[in-house]
């Protein structure tokens, strides 16, 4: 069963439509939004500010979403899919984006809807990154505009991440 703590006082708000992985770590102030998952090894840490998600989010394995003490909580939009082993920390992110695999978002980013960060990249703190645009490299830097390929990875993801859980099984 995956591990949902109380922080200060604080339980997590979970949807009942949200899927959580058995090792997946949800604490504190968290609001999930409906049909969330969270995956292996995934930690949504709301001890030192709140985390807001949307609907139809998905954490992937590994992944990390806090944020920093007295300076910047983490939300994330609808639709918004969080890769294996991201760091998304104390960021804004709008609907229908994507982070890539393994990619670090720093404390007071803010990624307009409909982006992608490539897998790798690394947002550095306080950086506005334009709607629709593809993102790569450290530091992050804009590439392109979404073309329909892109969009379409962008908009599948999240629900190809609610069909897989159920897929899995007690």
């Amino acid at each position: 069963m995956a591990v949902i703590k109380k922080v200060k006082g604080v339980d997590p708000q979970i949807d009942s439509t949200c899927w959580l992985a058995d090792n997946a770590t949800v604490i504190g102030d968290v609001k999930m939004g409906k049909d969330c998952s969270v995956w292996y090894n995934a930690v949504v840490r709301g001890d030192v500010c709140s985390i807001e998600m949307g609907d139809n989010c998905n954490i992937q394995d590994g992944a990390v979403i806090h944020g920093t003490l007295n300076m910047s909580k983490t939300v994330l939009g609808d639709n918004v899919s969080i890769g294996h082993n991201a760091i998304v920390h104390g960021a804004i992110v709008e609907d229908n984006v994507l982070i890539g695999m393994g990619a670090i978002v720093l404390d007071n980013v803010t990624i307009k809807s409909g982006s992608l960060i490539a897998a790798g990249s690394v947002v550095l703190a306080n950086t506005v990154l334009e709607e629709n645009s593809l993102y790569a490299g450290t530091p992050a830097k804009r590439i392109k505009t979404i073309d329909e390929k892109l969009k379409q990875v962008i908009d599948k993801t999240p629900e190809h991440y609610k069909m897989y859980t159920t897929w899995i099984s007690d």
